[in-house]
């Protein structure tokens, strides 16, 4: 099994071939999550925490932790996390709920009862 510094070394390689495969997507990338994590009409405590709810929908594990540090470094507390994380599964179980409806749907053209 490999150690968590072998894990991180792995990761900063594949980091690194990915910057040189495509340099200027991956500058342009960087600078864009630099622009849109910047203190604006959200402050960026308000961003990061926004992004730590978003990466539980996506199912990121880096982005989970990654942004879970940032905005811990940004101010945010457990609870304030926890509670986006509640915000966040509650959104996506409404989908699933609210998506029902295409399968009533598909029920009734489908000449079901």
């Amino acid at each position: 099994m490999e150690t968590k510094e072998e894990q991180k070394a792995r990761g900063r390689r594949f980091a690194e071939q990915r910057r040189n495969a495509a340099p200027k997507a991956d500058r342009a990338f960087s600078e864009f999550g630099k622009a849109v994590f910047a203190d604006g009409a959200l402050p960026a405590k308000t961003k990061q925490i926004i992004a730590v709810a978003a990466a539980h929908v996506t199912q990121c594990p880096w982005c989970i932790k990654g942004h879970t540090r940032a905005a811990l470094r940004a101010g945010a507390t457990r609870e304030e996390l926890m509670e986006a994380i509640w915000v966040a599964a509650e959104m996506r179980a409404g989908a699933a709920f609210a998506h029902a409806a295409l399968t009533m749907e598909a029920i009734e053209e489908s000449g079901g009862d």
